[in-house]
């Protein structure tokens, strides 16, 4: 019971950080019609930008400034200079555009930071750990992370639910042409919208780099599993980018945990250990395969 209360609470955490990313990723596709293969890139420069301010200050506080103004910047940069003139074309020129921009920015920290992980320090006062029932401790970093990623997705539902900012996107997901036709200043739109999704992506990043380490490459390590959770959750809605990122996150983390221990009842333990692995990886893609057979649209479409 313990086990099973550790690793539900490891895939919850992991569920808020693929939220983080991708509710960005989605709102970008369902109001901006852009698939942005970069997105990951933008969860790279956020960590990397936190590493280095925390390096530079010790302060993990700046540190969070440092990379949600990296990713920020970034992000505006990118939709201004290169998204831009995207917009227009089909997907598979957005997706060999972004695609060049993963190897852009991938050479680019390669140049400015090198190849070597760089170790983020736990702010200082998330070192422990919170016994949240009898005989389970839990860092209490990752219930930071927990934290943060709940406390985004009642922001974004107020924000997107509750304001004329957030009627505007909720129309331009699905009557893009529509609230061209009224006056909106759709390109001021899109920017806002992509720079959110930048500042959600770099959020992650900074999240992600005490626990997994900040590398060059990591954004699309994570990136295929955003695609998945917006897939699953309907693609242009925020609302199914939680309940999928949750859904993902707990799905996977359990297979990886119990799947190769389960196996081992039957095989050596080297064998349960690889088919385990194998197994455990294609378990959040059988579970996208299966959403789509009864909801083609994803959980929660955009209309819905």
């Amino acid at each position: 019971m313990a086990l099973l209360a550790e690793q539900l609470l490891n895939g919850l955490q992991l569920g808020v950080m693929l939220f983080l990313l991708a509710a960005g990723l989605t709102l970008v596709f369902g109001i901006m019609g852009v698939i942005n293969l970069a997105h990951g890139s933008l969860y790279m420069v956020g960590a990397f930008g936190a590493a280095v301010t925390a390096q530079v200050t010790g302060s993990w506080w700046l540190a969070l400034l440092g990379g949600l103004l990296a990713a920020g910047v970034t992000g505006l940069l990118m939709e201004l200079v290169v998204l831009r003139r995207l917009y227009a074309r089909d997907h598979l020129d957005q997706v060999l555009a972004t695609f060049g921009l993963i190897l852009f920015f991938n050479q680019l920290m390669v140049l400015l930071f090198g190849r070597q992980p760089r170790f983020v320090a736990l702010p200082a006062w998330f070192t422990g750990s919170v016994e949240i029932i009898p005989g389970v401790p839990y860092p209490s970093y990752r219930l930071l992370i927990i934290a943060v990623g709940l406390a985004v997705a009642a922001g974004l539902y107020v924000l997107i639910q509750r304001t004329r900012v957030g009627m505007l996107v909720r129309a331009g997901a699905t009557h893009r042409e529509m609230v061209r036709a009224l006056g909106v200043d759709i390109r001021l739109l899109y920017t806002l919208v992509f720079g959110l999704g930048a500042l959600l992506a770099g959020l992650a990043g900074i999240m992600a780099g005490p626990v997994f380490n900040v590398q060059i490459g990591m954004g699309e390590q994570i990136l295929i599993q955003t695609f998945v959770v917006v897939v699953i959750g309907g693609i242009g809605s925020v609302r199914g980018a939680l309940f999928g990122a949750l859904l993902v996150g707990v799905v996977d983390t359990l297979l990886r945990g119990f799947v190769p221990g389960l196996l081992r009842g039957l095989l050596d333990a080297s064998q349960a250990d690889a088919l385990g692995a194998a197994l455990s990886s294609m378990g959040v893609y059988v579970l996208m395969a299966l959403v789509l057979l009864i909801k083609p649209r994803g959980i929660f479409p955009a209309h819905a």
